[in-house]
């Protein structure tokens, strides 16, 4: 289990953005940090297909819903007994072959730098590259070093929200273990129902959310 706890701690070619809303240009001296938080409050919702990949070099896949503030899904790849939710308050993960469930505080993972309702990375995020094609924004709170450090990665697509398409993160965690993520088929401002972030709890045998 503790492969999967690094994406839930956290955790490149561009897809094609799909029903995605009027948005205003940011003006052209607008900051980098600037434009990611104008692209996090232009996405209400999103849903891609995801690798994830840990540092032995083993890969698994599956999909990925998100609906902000709060609330995120990692449903993994037939076979795989894990499931990652937040509900809007806590991020939990649960083990279906060992009926375990993990929880936290959403806020006590770096995946809140993409669930925040008005996030603010002046304070924890730094541009790691910026050049015509990417962006990488690299947070850690220096308050809480032991969350570890995200590294989000962006293509600059003229069509997608604030002109960014997120394709992924890498999350380095306080032991040194390395879980990359990255996306695919990414839509953006899409209807998902509450009822996606819900989940059935393997203790009790009930619904969760």
């Amino acid at each position: 289990m503790t492969r999967f706890r690094t994406l839930a701690l956290a955790s490149i070619p561009a897809a094609a953005a799909l029903a995605l809303p009027p948005a205003a240009l940011l003006a052209q001296d607008a900051s980098p940090l600037t434009q990611v938080q104008a692209h996090l409050r232009a996405v209400g919702t999103m849903t891609a297909g995801f690798s994830q990949t840990d540092k032995r070099g083993r890969t698994l896949t599956g999909t990925m819903t998100l609906k902000r503030p709060g609330r995120v899904r990692f449903e993994y790849q037939r076979g795989t007994p894990f499931l990652i939710v937040a509900d809007g308050k806590r991020l939990a993960m649960i083990d279906y072959e060992t009926r375990r469930v993990e929880s936290w505080p959403i806020g006590n993972s770096p995946l809140g730098v993409l669930l925040d309702a008005n996030p603010d990375l002046s304070r924890i995020a730094k541009v790691t590259r910026n050049d015509a094609q990417t962006l990488l924004v690299s947070a850690r709170d220096p308050k809480r070093p032991e969350f570890g450090t995200i590294t989000v990665g962006f293509a600059k697509v003229a069509g997608a929200p604030s002109g960014l398409m997120l394709q992924g993160w890498t999350m380095l965690d306080s032991q040194n273990n390395v879980t990359t993520v990255k996306l695919s088929g990414q839509r953006f401002n899409v209807p998902v129902a509450d009822t996606a972030f819900r989940w059935t709890d393997p203790r009790k045998r009930g619904p969760k959310g």
